[in-house]
């Protein structure tokens, strides 16, 4: 982008069509016109740009209409993609036709800070990852569904088991459907399961309604589906993430609390890890830091900024903050521990998460595996040797110690 802007063009982006204005530093003059959001309206709309012949192109970051201008653009004349609140930041009236003239004006002037855009091939590979994430929510949801029709029937199998949607509780939610007697049902169960045969029973000697049986039938079928195509996202992801990011996922993986999954989702919402001077950077850009306000030389600190990043991305870190704290003998779960009692669960878990955040900065641009201060490499197990105590009768002791005594005795008459 070159240093000096003589003619911009701003762009307040919609769904179905698209208000643009053209600004020069020059003179008093502007251009504005609308677009159709469709093939011949967004060739009308490059064409026009083009004849303009602006230095820059500066649009919000609003949901992701601003993707296909991007792309088409980018490569004959600079694209801004600014962040929305930094540009509402400045007061300004809130129509269309101004929204465009003012988003023309703050790029003529260089007021609008740049996004970070991945390219396209990055951009897929995030969309699979979000996918995989509403999928997650969704069955989560119908999971619940599930639980609220067990619970209407006083069917209260999560008594019993851990996870009623695990190996064992889904032999018993189809056997249930498909009205198999109750010993067939137990008989098929694992066998640390058929040891609870006697809760079990309790449980399912509850009727269930019809319609109930054909509702937790319909939830049982989404989740199955669900758990297909999550799955087959996983499968691509999986595939892309270590045949492009190798070594990133290898170090990534060293860490504890990260696994194959969170690996990949910070690879794909973080993209380059080289874009930022530091771990702290980094941990901003996320917007896992606390927000500040100073007042006389007095700092405040509040909740954290939740700015900018991804909502993915600061989820996933909260996981495998969560992860990291339960992991044992590592200096995470000691700072974890220290964090608690100074400021509480919460807050620990965000300290932790932010710290993880550095850490793997600094893992990825030194291209270095974590290695733990105690000494413990990740999934190391230590082994303790086990000294086994031998039961010598009392008569024998005092033998013993008789003889001892001798020899001590025999050695001080030496000695002296």
């Amino acid at each position: 982008m070159s240093s000096q802007i003589h003619n911009s063009c701003g762009l307040d982006v919609h769904k179905q069509f698209i208000i643009a204005t053209t600004l020069t530093d020059t003179d008093s003059l502007k251009k504005q016109k609308r677009f159709e959001w469709n093939e011949n309206g967004l060739s009308e709309f490059k064409s026009w740009v083009l004849s303009e012949q602006c230095d820059v192109i500066a649009c919000e970051s609003t949901s992701d209409y601003w993707v296909p201008i991007y792309d088409s653009l980018n490569d004959h004349i600079p694209v801004i993609v600014g962040n929305a609140r930094d540009i509402k930041a400045f007061t300004h009236k809130k129509t269309d036709n101004v929204d465009s003239e003012f988003i023309a004006k703050l790029a003529l002037n260089g007021m609008i800070q740049p996004s970070r855009v991945f390219t396209q091939e990055v951009r897929g590979f995030r969309s699979l990852i979000r996918q995989r994430h509403i999928f997650v929510r969704k069955r989560s949801d119908i999971k619940n569904e599930a639980h609220s029709v067990l619970s209407n029937e006083e069917f209260h199998l999560d008594n019993v088991l851990s996870d009623i949607f695990g190996k064992g509780g889904r032999r018993i939610l189809s056997g249930i459907i498909s009205g198999t007697p109750v010993n067939e049902i137990i008989e098929s169960l694992p066998k640390n399961l058929r040891k609870k045969r006697d809760q079990i029973l309790e449980v399912l000697n509850a009727e269930i309604s019809e319609n109930t049986a054909l509702r937790l039938k319909s939830c049982l079928t989404m989740i199955d589906a669900f758990d297909g195509e999550i799955g087959s996202l996983e499968n691509e992801f999986f595939h892309y993430a270590y045949a492009r990011y190798p070594r990133e996922m290898k170090i990534l993986t060293s860490v504890p609390g990260i696994g194959e999954l969170g690996a990949a989702t910070l690879l794909a919402e973080i993209g380059d890890f080289h874009d930022f001077p530091s771990g702290d950077k980094l941990a901003s850009w996320l917007g896992i830091v606390p927000t500040v306000h100073q007042s006389a030389d007095k700092y405040y600190n509040g909740r954290i900024t939740k700015r900018g990043g991804s909502k993915v991305a600061r989820w996933m870190l909260t996981q495998i903050a969560h992860a990291a704290a339960r992991t044992k003998k590592s200096k995470l779960k000691e700072f974890y521990l220290r964090k608690k009692d100074s400021l509480g669960f919460g807050k620990a878990i965000i300290a932790l998460a932010r710290k993880i955040v550095t850490i793997t900065w600094h893992l990825i641009t030194n291209d270095e595996l974590y290695e733990d201060e105690t000494g413990y490499e990740k999934n190391y197990i230590i082994k303790k040797k086990v000294f086994e105590t031998i039961s010598i009768p009392v008569d024998e002791r005092i033998k013993i110690l008789h003889e001892m005594k001798i020899v001590m005795d025999r050695i001080d008459h030496r000695v002296g």
